[in-house]
């Protein structure tokens, strides 16, 4: 069984206060709803968990009601890592695909590519190569270095993980009071490799209003 565990229960301080992002309109339909619809069409997801803030639970269930999938709904915690563990005591799959609520452009297939890394290798973390030139820089922006980008990559999201070592990874970072901003650090922390899944498109995660805008043209678009 595969378990697909989105995200809506983020604080949305960057888009200026207000209602949580992942509810705000796209296109005639909530944001979360893009992502829904993803791991809906996705054959290879059984499940989908949907974390989201406790003052947003009747919102999040009219959402949820038109997806077959969703099988469970968990309030969100005080950072993202306590939000995927809470995920993950309803998570009856054994590989979990973590992805953020407020990334609409999404495909079934790149969800499919990493739950397939997941499987060969024990993660597969959506990815897309630094293309742009990368400077280090000091407290008062004078460039310390030019970083080299041929290593570098942007992680994204779907992260997904062999549940039973996301489970040991996230247990870990909670009992030592670590906070990781993402999937793949906690595994990191562990001292396990971690394989990533190049995204061929744009996987724009919406953080301001701008964002909103340029999703909607890009699904209009067709990406």
């Amino acid at each position: 069984m595969i378990t697909g565990l989105v995200l809506a229960a983020g604080r949305s301080t960057r888009m200026g206060g207000g209602p949580n992002k992942q509810f705000l309109e796209l296109l005639g339909k909530p944001l979360l709803w893009y992502s829904l619809a993803a791991f809906e069409q996705c054959a290879a997801v059984d499940e989908i968990i949907l974390v989201r803030r406790p003052d947003y639970a009747d919102p999040a269930a009219q959402i949820g009601r038109q997806f077959k999938k969703v099988a469970a709904y968990v309030d969100g915690g005080v950072e993202r890592q306590n939000s995927v563990w809470n995920g993950l005591d309803k998570a009856r799959g054994e590989i979990v695909a973590v992805h953020d609520g407020a990334r609409p452009l999404v495909t079934p297939a790149l969800i499919e590519a990493t739950i397939a890394s997941a499987r060969q290798h024990g993660t597969g973390i959506a990815a897309t190569k630094v293309v742009d030139t990368i400077k280090e820089a000091n407290a008062d922006r004078t460039v310390i270095r030019t970083v080299d980008r041929t290593k570098l990559w942007a992680v994204q999201t779907p992260q997904t993980v062999r549940a039973d070592l996301l489970r040991q990874a996230y247990r870990q970072v909670l009992e030592k009071g670590i906070v990781v901003t993402d999937e793949a650090a906690a595994v990191e922390l562990l001292g396990q490799p971690v394989h990533l899944v190049e995204t061929p498109f744009l996987n724009l995660k919406v953080t301001t209003p701008n964002d909103l805008a340029i999703a909607a043209a890009l699904l209009q678009a067709g990406r």
